[in-house]
């Protein structure tokens, strides 16, 4: 019994070492093959993240000029077709910008929302003489994108604030305040204008800065009324964003005589300031640049009028 066990134990042993080399070999290889795909599994998301990333850049930048912030947030701008500057202009957060009135401004919320909150948009406008601020808002709306039409000079402030919620999580969005100053208003008439085609003067333009009112008329000296004019009908000269052209010395088609002509204008600047203004024009067809005038340049006034 005694070799019995002997040999049993020695057979045990061998066993056991045999079992303990069996297991730290399948050990091995089942931490070699979980690092291989452990590895396997990183590379994959890289690729992933490459691939994603590169898809998100460019359906972003598709068709954006303005970028949305990658995060929860927002990156808004005013928009607005300048006089002065002759071309569509966009203020961003932080930035000022000075315009003529009546000047209509797009508001515009450009939101970033990578995590699909549900968001309220709250823009505020005020004007920032006497001390104003965005706690005292001359104007506020609730729509991501909106209009509004600023028709007093001064300074004012536009601000963007945002609140998203989701599942209970709310987080408060604040932007940079976006500046806008409107000048104030000019108003001069030239006293004639020379409509004879010869590229010079060849309009009645008058300057006006910031006047949002406008309503001119111009009559022979019967008292017959030959053309009108409004901030509506009128246009900017090019190259000369002060200047609005009113007449073209023309009626039913045609140029009419040389000779005085009445013009009576009633205005309203973005200051508050009305101007009435009530005066004689000339119309001198006859009339080139660095030669004097032929004789009658301004007495007659009726004919060629019908």
């Amino acid at each position: 019994m005694m070799k019995l066990n002997l040999k049993a134990r020695i057979l045990l042993a061998l066993s056991a070492v045999i079992l303990a080399v069996a297991c730290s070999t399948d050990d091995d290889h089942f931490q070699s093959t979980n690092i291989s795909t452990r590895q396997t599994t990183e590379t994959d998301s890289v690729a992933n993240d490459s691939v994603t990333t590169d898809s998100v850049e460019t359906d972003t930048v598709k068709g954006q000029e303005i970028l949305p912030p990658d995060e929860i947030g927002a990156n808004p701008y005013v928009k607005f077709y300048s006089v002065d500057e002759e071309d569509t202009v966009k203020v961003t957060s932080g930035e000022s910008q000075t315009a003529q009135a009546p000047l209509d401004i797009q508001l515009i919320g450009n939101v970033g929302n990578p995590d699909n909150y549900n968001y309220i948009c709250e823009w505020r406008i005020w004007s920032t003489k006497d001390n104003g601020s965005e706690e005292n808002p001359l104007v506020t709306r609730f729509e991501e994108n909106t209009t509004y039409t600023l028709t007093k000079s001064g300074g004012y402030g536009i601000k963007l604030y945002i609140t998203f919620s989701l599942d209970g999580d709310t987080i408060e969005y604040e932007s940079e305040p976006i500046n806008i100053v409107i000048s104030e208003s000019k108003l001069v008439c030239p006293d004639g204008f020379s409509p004879n085609n010869d590229s010079i003067n060849d309009t009645y333009r008058i300057t006006a800065q910031s006047i949002v009112k406008l309503d001119a008329k111009f009559f022979n000296r019967w008292g017959e009324k030959l053309h009108t004019a409004t901030l509506a009908t009128a246009k900017h000269v090019e190259g000369e964003p002060n200047k609005l052209v009113l007449w073209d010395g023309k009626r039913n088609g045609n140029v009419v005589s040389d000779g005085v002509y009445i013009l009576r204008l009633d205005a309203e600047g973005s200051d508050g300031i009305k101007y009435k203004i009530k005066k004689s024009i000339s119309v001198m067809t006859k009339f080139h640049e660095g030669t004097e005038t032929d004789s009658g340049g301004g007495s007659s006034g009726g004919g060629g009028d019908s």
